[in-house]
């Protein structure tokens, strides 16, 4: 038996000296083993050998301290320049890992350790820059710097900077084993790793790593393991294989790799772990890949894989992991399933997989997570889904399932998630199943054809504690009584049932810390049992409550709440100013309901958060607050439908990020808000029925609203010509035939659940378009749609020809002006047309042929004009019937019952009155008029017997308001509609 070598004094000393720099903490290490090694250290006694201490490794012959393995001791202190560590000049190994150091820097002295062959300094909190004299360590055959993060927000502690990546390795010529991963190393990588033939391991893991990725590192000759997942914009691709690879594990989730997946992977013969997932592969899985046969773990999930799933992979005997989802693969069924007996976890999640649930999936007795969700599975449940017994995890939500829920569903009593919803399953459910799995924590059955019988309980005894709960559209008629008893819910979501009255008060006191998302909608709920000042729930962050019959005051959320829709409801009374407390505040609708007041003025406190605002349909008034700061990420303003006064507040030229604004249905008062057009991002203006005044004017640059999809001025007191300048400035109007098909919507997503839910909250634009006098409203747009309507405003002169240039124009509505001139005949290149209106204007000539060329047009509109000649025949203006041009005595030809012959027109008849007198000081009426005036409120009464009635009157109207004349008060405008 060897005697054991007696340790030097020297370096005894130090590493006493070094163990009193800390401080034992178990906080500080976070493997569950870690127990402190220094314990074992005695400076006097028989422990005083150091070479017999915990940790300690001394060379046999020389008696020197060769190595120190202090990982996962729970120590808790800095390491400074002086340590005495740095003496121990012999060391060879040197494990500090899973420790906490204070965010002290590694210190340069670490390159007095000449002999080092082993490094490891992971998670430890070392912070800041990696010192260079660590590349003086040629001697190194593994070093391991990773995970050192911050221990709250998880970012990265450590950077390579200088020296950046290349010099750190350049000298390390005989690593074996690298791992950089979660170092800031912000760089490219090291072609010179290319040469390292040495290398069995390469783990450069969320480094910040961009460019390409060097292809010749694939082939080194001794190379076992390689990661670089979660580098976003590492591109790469990978290269034919040869048959001397060593390779067994393989990851590069989560980068831009990109091409196909080559067929010579079948080489890898020691392949065990192959991990691509949210990468850009492309192209079909190659079947070669079937000849992986001591394949574990393979994740090819989020990419861009086509073609059939290969059945090869049923020849994948060992695999225990395999996930495929979220690929494009064209439709197929199950059939490859079952051979795979060790699978534990199948993730075949949207993959476009049709037919029934395969019986060979019943061979699969060692599955514990199945995720089948949003495919086109059809048919039932199978019954045998029982036999798997050791089941935790079933995702068959969004696919076409029907029938029951099968009663041995519930007798697999290690399941810990259920996911059914959207699928079209029927029948009558006893929800006591469900509450005799105890280990059930994640329960949705939301959007299925289910009644659920919930029976009363008495006691908290047994039940499980969800975390969620997802029961919409169950047929629920009361609040389940089951939920007095939850105190662990993160996630409810009963909305779109039938449950009536009020909120009972316990429902308040409902999991209060917890709870995250509470989704009450679509109910027939009247207010609350007891309503506090602020909802109870202090941690929710999503609380939805639209479209119910709410009484009474505005519910109050806590701070902590992002999204607040309480819209479609009976709220009266103000705004109370504790909503100024919800400073983290992202989506706030209060959408039609009765709510008066003036708004909190600390709507502008939230303008770095909000991205969401929709107060319209409302009754509130005086001016709108400064809601738009510095840094403002509003997406959408929607307040039609108020009684807004004073004039657009100059702050929401702040609002950068700002994609629409809809003002519609107000009383505000001022000039074209020109400044606007510095926004960006705005698609939608809506201005409709205010008392905006005067001309519009040219731009102050080119660039001017430059993705303007959508602006309604109509109903306002504009004047002067129509905006030319600006039309030619619309850049995002001129492009037709693109290829939107997105809707416009204004949406964020934040992660919920420990990450768990990925939430993306959209909110569509929205706009009504009126059409010979019937309004239509659009609940959702296409990036596509392009509109302009300046309707019923003052607006004069001639129609300018560079409206053809506006190609994209779906809806052109310009009617109820002054407007003369011809109808130009560039409007025959709006070939996206779907909607002209020109009526109740002085437009003269003939109706271009040109508009033959409109094959979409829908509805026509030339009505009361001056308009002469033969109406063109062709295409989509056959079908407007003599509606579309009444009121041109001038026109001919069908639909009119006027025939069309070589004579010249007859002239029109005179006019009644005299459109030349701009003074207004002389007024002249024909005898089919009779005017009687009375100072204090004018009354007007005309009596008219066939031609221009409506005009005249506008007309008449504009002309005595220029001489001071003041009308009753009633708003010129169409009434006030509910415009979502």
């Amino acid at each position: 038996m060897l005697q054991q070598p007696w340790c030097h004094d020297d370096e005894r000393s130090a590493l006493l000296q070094f163990k009193e720099s800390f401080v034992i903490d178990k906080s500080a290490s976070a493997y569950e083993g870690a127990y402190p090694k220094f314990l074992s250290w005695k400076p006097e006694g028989e422990s005083s050998n150091c070479c017999s201490w915990d940790g300690i490794q001394c060379d046999e012959k020389t008696s020197y301290v060769i190595g120190l393995d202090l990982s996962s001791s729970c120590l808790f202190g800095s390491i400074n320049s002086t340590s005495s560590l740095f003496s121990l000049l012999h060391l060879r190994t040197l494990n500090l890992a899973d420790n906490n150091f204070k965010y002290s820097p590694i210190p340069t002295e670490i390159g007095k350790l000449s002999m080092l062959r082993y490094l490891n300094l992971s998670s430890s909190a070392f912070f800041g820059q990696i010192p260079s004299q660590i590349s003086s360590l040629s001697k190194l055959s593994s070093l391991d710097l990773s995970l050192n993060l911050d221990g709250f927000t998880g970012t990265s502690l450590l950077q390579l900077k200088k020296p950046n990546f290349a010099s750190l390795v350049q000298n390390l010529t005989k690593l074996e084993k690298l791992d950089l991963s979660s170092v800031n190393v912000s760089s490219t990588v090291a072609d010179s790793l290319a040469n390292f033939s040495s290398i069995t391991s390469l783990l450069l893991e969320g480094c910040g790593l961009h460019g390409d990725f060097p292809a010749t590192i694939f082939q080194l000759p001794n190379l076992r393991s390689l990661s670089v997942r979660e580098n976003l914009d590492l591109n790469g691709f990978l290269p034919e294989f040869n048959q001397s690879s060593s390779l067994m594990f393989l990851s590069l989730a989560g980068t831009n790799f990109s091409g196909n997946l080559p067929s010579s992977m079948e080489n890898l013969h020691s392949l065990v772990g192959f991990v691509a997932s949210k990468c850009n592969f492309e192209g079909p899985i190659p079947s070669s890949i079937g000849k992986l046969r001591h394949l574990l773990y393979l994740d090819l999930s989020d990419n861009n894989l086509v073609g059939q799933i290969p059945e090869s992979i049923e020849d994948l005997t060992q695999l225990s992991y395999l996930a495929l989802s979220f690929n494009g693969f064209s439709g197929g069924n199950l059939s490859w399933v079952g051979k795979q007996s060790r699978l534990t976890i199948l993730d075949l999640a949207s993959t476009n997989l049709t037919g029934e649930i395969p019986s060979s999936l019943q061979n699969l007795t060692q599955l514990t997570e199945l995720y089948l969700d949003g495919n086109q599975i059809a048919g039932f449940i199978p019954s045998w889904i029982g036999n798997l017994t050791q089941l935790t995890k079933l995702f068959l939500r969004v696919n076409n399932l029907i029938g029951p829920i099968p009663e041995p569903l519930f007798g697999l009593k290690n399941l810990e998630t259920i996911f059914l919803d959207e699928n079209a399953l029927s029948g009558i459910v006893k929800f006591d199943m469900f509450l005799s799995l105890k280990d059930l924590t994640y329960l949705r059955l939301n959007s299925n054809n289910l009644s659920l019988l919930i029976e009363p309980r008495s006691t908290n005894a047994t039940l499980p504690k969800f975390k969620v709960l997802a029961l919409a559209l169950c047929n629920i008629s009361e609040f389940p009584d089951f939920l007095r008893y939850q105190d662990q819910l993160a996630w409810l979501e009963l909305f779109g049932n039938n449950i009536h009255g009020q909120i009972p008060k316990w429902v308040l006191n409902t999991s209060t810390e917890t709870l995250k998302f509470l989704g009450l909608s679509n109910n027939f709920l009247t207010g609350f049992d007891q309503l506090p000042d602020v909802l109870p729930w202090t941690n929710v962050q999503m609380l939805r409550l639209s479209n119910n019959m709410l009484q009474g005051p505005l519910p109050i959320p806590p701070p902590s709440t992002i999204e607040y829709d309480i819209s479609d409801n009976l709220l009266t009374g103000e705004i109370s100013p504790m909503i100024c407390n919800l400073s983290d505040l992202q989506m706030l609708s209060l959408y039609n309901n009765k709510l008066s007041g003036t708004l909190p003025q600390c709507l502008g406190n939230f303008s770095k958060s909000l991205m969401i605002l929709q107060l319209g349909n409302n009754s509130f008034r005086g001016s709108i607050p400064q809601t738009c700061s510095s840094g403002s990420n509003l997406r959408m303003m929607k307040l039609n439908s108020n009684q807004f006064q004073g004039k657009l507040p100059r702050s929401l030229v702040n609002c950068v990020m700002l994609e629409s604004l809809d003002l519609t249905n107000n009383e505000l008062t001022d000039v074209f808000p020109s400044w606007l057009g510095t926004l960006s991002e705005l698609k939608l203006l809506l201005l409709h029925g205010n008392r905006f005044y005067g001309e519009i004017g040219r731009p102050k640059r080119d660039t001017d609203f430059p993705k303007l999809r959508v602006i309604d001025l109509s109903y306002n007191n504009f004047t002067g010509n129509l905006p030319a300048d600006y039309w030619s400035s619309w850049s995002s109007m001129k492009e037709a035939n693109v290829n939107h098909s997105d809707y416009m919507t204004a949406q964020t997503s934040f992660l919920m659940l420990n990450k768990m839910f990925s939430v993306t909250v959209s909110y569509e634009f929205s706009i009504t378009i009126t059409n010979k006098g019937v309004e239509r409203y659009y609940q959702a747009i296409l990036e596509e749609f392009a509109v302009i309507d300046l309707s019923s405003n003052r607006f004069e002169g001639d129609i300018p020809e560079v409206i053809g240039n506006l190609q994209a124009l779906h809806f052109l509505n310009l009617s109820n002006n002054f407007l003369t001139g011809v109808i130009p005949p560039s409007l025959g290149n709006l070939t996206e047309l779907e909607s002209l209106d020109f009526s109740q204007n002085q437009l003269r000539g003939e109706i271009p042929h040109q508009l033959v060329q409109l094959t979409f047009l829908s509805s026509f509109n030339v009505s009361y004009n001056n308009l002469t000649g033969p109406i063109p025949q062709g295409n989509q203006l056959d079908t407007f019937d003599s509606t579309s041009y009444e009121g041109n005595p001038g026109l001919c030809g069908k639909p009119s019952s006027r025939k069309c012959n070589n004579a010249q027109a007859s002239p029109l008849p005179p006019t009644t009155f005299d459109e030349d007198d701009k003074s207004g000081s002389s007024i002249k009426f024909d005898w089919r008029i009779v005017l009687s005036g009375f100072i204090g409120g004018l009354v007007v009464g005309v009596v008219l017997s066939d031609f221009v009635t409506m005009r005249l009157v506008r007309w008449l109207v504009i002309r005595l308001e220029t001489l001071g004349w003041t009308l009753p008060k009633r708003r010129r405008r169409i009434s006030r509609r509910n415009r979502v």
